[in-house]
């Protein structure tokens, strides 16, 4: 009797565990139309655009998407159901667009705040890859990371692709935060992975 009990007890306890296999299962159904966006400015977004554009998902890229932006689809009677930011930063793209790391994290906290003031659903997705992370003009450069850090805990939902997290950056925070996260392998799996998401 106690054998079952004990085994009963392990069977309740593995319930109660939150795992990447688990959260992955788990996903959350998004709506349109789409506002899709960065927080870096690295070109990760456009992977994204190639496939919503093949899939036929309503959509409006803006890397510079700002708080404003949501606030005047709503006005115009469309409002954005679901804003998905990508993150890994390019001291290239920010050099390019003339914004600072901090400038781009105010901008994301202020857009998340906004998205969910409307009951949006978040997405942080990170689809370059550790060759993005592992990026820097200098020893030290951490600002990909900030990025992560800005958007990913906030979110709904990730999706990242999986050599990405072979560090288990985005597992760590999938089980502390409890956050569903896709993992996908190659980028035209990524094509599946926003079908299964956005379709009704």
């Amino acid at each position: 009797m106690k054998y079952v009990s004990f085994i009963l007890l392990l069977v309740v306890a593995a319930g109660l565990v939150w795992s990447p296999a688990a959260a992955q299962k788990q996903q959350v159904k998004l709506e349109q139309p789409v506002l899709l966006t960065s927080c870096g400015q690295s070109p990760g977004p456009l992977k994204i655009k190639v496939f919503f554009g093949r899939l036929g998902i309503d959509y409006v890229y803006n890397v510079q998407a700002a708080a404003g932006d949501i606030i005047a689809k709503k006005k115009e009677g469309k409002p954005f159901k679901s804003l998905i930011i990508v993150v890994g930063a390019s001291l290239k793209g920010m050099g390019a667009a003339k914004v600072s790391i901090e400038e781009e994290i105010d901008r994301t906290k202020k857009l998340i705040a906004e998205a969910r003031k409307q009951g949006m659903k978040v997405v942080g997705s990170h689809v370059e890859g550790m060759e993005r992370r592992a990026q820097g003009a200098a020893p030290g450069d951490n600002s990909d990371e900030q990025s992560i850090d800005a958007v990913c805990p906030q979110s709904d939902i990730m999706v990242v692709r999986k050599d990405g997290d072979e560090d288990k950056r985005f597992t760590t925070i999938s089980t502390g935060k409890k956050i569903p996260l896709v993992l996908f392998e190659k980028n035209m799996e990524l094509s599946d992975v926003l079908k299964n998401l956005y379709q009704k």
